[in-house]
């Protein structure tokens, strides 16, 4: 082993609003709070758990067909998708994906189209 995970960075074309996006589901705080082009989010404990990178040119992906490929995909484990599905899509989440093929894990994209999953633990 030659180290640990620091954080995963997204790119995004308006960081502060990204992160915002995610902390309402994952909880934790962002800092910096203005406006730049880097911008992390951290755990209540403090740990920094995600960062978001201003991309001027960010094209979502096309999930599933992959015309524009899958370039990094976030799994939120939750008790149940009825008590975690109103939080995402009041913060502008969409479902893109509930099938039966897959029980234990649904898909939606954030506001950027960035592909994520709520998954059952």
């Amino acid at each position: 082993m030659i180290g640990t995970l620091n954080t995963t960075a997204l790119d995004c074309p308006a960081p502060l609003e990204n992160a915002k996006f995610y902390q309402t589901l994952l909880g934790g705080y962002i800092s910096p709070m203005e406006d730049t082009d880097w911008v992390n989010l951290f755990e209540p404990s403090g740990r920094q758990v995600l960062s978001f990178q201003r991309a001027d040119n960010y094209v979502a992906s096309t999930w599933p067909d992959n015309t524009v490929p899958l370039q990094v995909h976030i799994d939120i484990r939750v008790e149940s998708f009825e008590d975690a599905e109103p939080t995402v899509l009041l913060a502008g989440g969409k479902l893109i994906d509930d099938s039966d093929e897959h029980p234990d894990f649904r898909v939606y994209s954030d506001p950027i189209g960035r592909p994520f999953c709520l998954v059952l633990h």
